[in-house]
């Protein structure tokens, strides 16, 4: 069982290295491991299940007490993020509806699970953290379509119904369902369930960027000026989530710890489920963007860290003004 929880535990301290690994073998190699597009709808509510066995309805009572550091997360993570990454989209590549598409994907959809693991090891606040990740996943099957819909509906078909639906089956419910057994079993699903699922939840992040990748194939061994354009907008506009977290904590005058949520919870998306999402129900330029987002997103977080170290030590009381 040790063995098992260090390949997991090394794993999820790699996944800046492992991530563009399995983009690489995704891309590389995508006859041999097109099998995997079949169960990825299931591998992906199977690692949303594992992540959620970490969470208590409790923490989300306990952030309801003191919401305006949620609040300003789901606003700015699920509205304003969003509508600023459309309008540059269209700004600077309005020709490609698609690529458009994907670049709005990858800002509308739900707060990263992993942001918990870098909200811990920052000494962050954890009940935010937890308590805003629960309701940004439950809903996101409400906002991310209805994003796309406002954003996109002139130019793009987004079948509203349909999306809710399927994000409802693989996001919110199985996120639900693994808060209830927390709470049920009395914290057995965390302190048990969870860490023996850990490893085959990380193995399973694995599975899921590999089989995503496969629909970048032909873009990425063909890369155009443009395309690789798209991946540094993709990882400048993710790094600017940052500073726009850690900005508007300051605004708050967030104490240390929220302030330090604040920061990583804007800046991680659930890369993920959006590019399930467009596997499903977009044409196959729209996963780019989307997928471009793995390449960069926990080497941004660790350097994340450091800054967050530096400017917010541990012995700073609040971010004042």
């Amino acid at each position: 069982m040790r063995g098992w929880t260090a390949l997991g535990e090394a794993i999820g301290s790699h996944m800046w290295l492992v991530s563009p690994i399995c983009v690489a073998i995704g891309v590389l190699f995508p006859t041999q491991v097109d099998v995997l597009n079949r169960i990825v709808v299931g591998l992906f509510a199977f690692m949303t299940f594992q992540g959620s066995l970490t969470n208590h309805f409790s923490n989300l009572g306990q952030t309801a007490r003191h919401p305006l550091p949620m609040l300003a997360i789901l606003a700015l993570s699920a509205v304003v993020l969003p509508a600023l990454a459309c309008a540059l989209g269209w700004l600077l590549f309005g020709s490609d509806a698609n690529l458009v598409t994907g670049i709005v994907l990858e800002f509308c959809v739900p707060v990263a699970v992993v942001s918990t693991m870098w909200v811990g090891m920052s000494s962050g606040d954890m009940a935010l953290g937890l308590g805003t990740l629960l309701v940004s996943t439950v809903l996101s099957p409400v906002t991310i379509p209805l994003t796309l819909k406002v954003l996109l509906g002139q130019t793009v078909q987004v079948d509203v119904a349909t999306m809710m639906f399927d994000m409802l089956v693989e996001i919110a419910l199985p996120a639900l369902a693994g808060v209830a057994i927390n709470d049920l079993t009395r914290g057995w699903g965390k302190r048990v369930l969870s860490p023996a699922l850990m490893p085959a939840a990380r193995i399973t992040i694995m599975l899921v960027i590999i089989a995503n990748s496969t629909g970048i194939s032909s873009y990425m061994t063909h890369l155009t000026p443009t395309l690789v354009t798209v991946a540094l907008f993709i990882c400048a506009f993710s790094s600017a989530g940052y500073v726009v977290g850690y900005l508007a904590a300051r605004l708050l005058r967030e104490p240390r710890a929220e302030a330090v949520t604040t920061t990583f919870q804007v800046g991680m998306r659930n890369i993920s489920a959006g590019a399930v999402l467009a596997q499903q129900f977009f044409p196959p330029e729209v996963m780019f963007p989307v997928v471009a987002g793995t390449l960069f997103q926990q080497i941004l977080a660790s350097l994340c860290k450091v800054a967050v170290g530096r400017i917010l030590p541990k012995d700073a009381p609040a971010c004042e003004g």
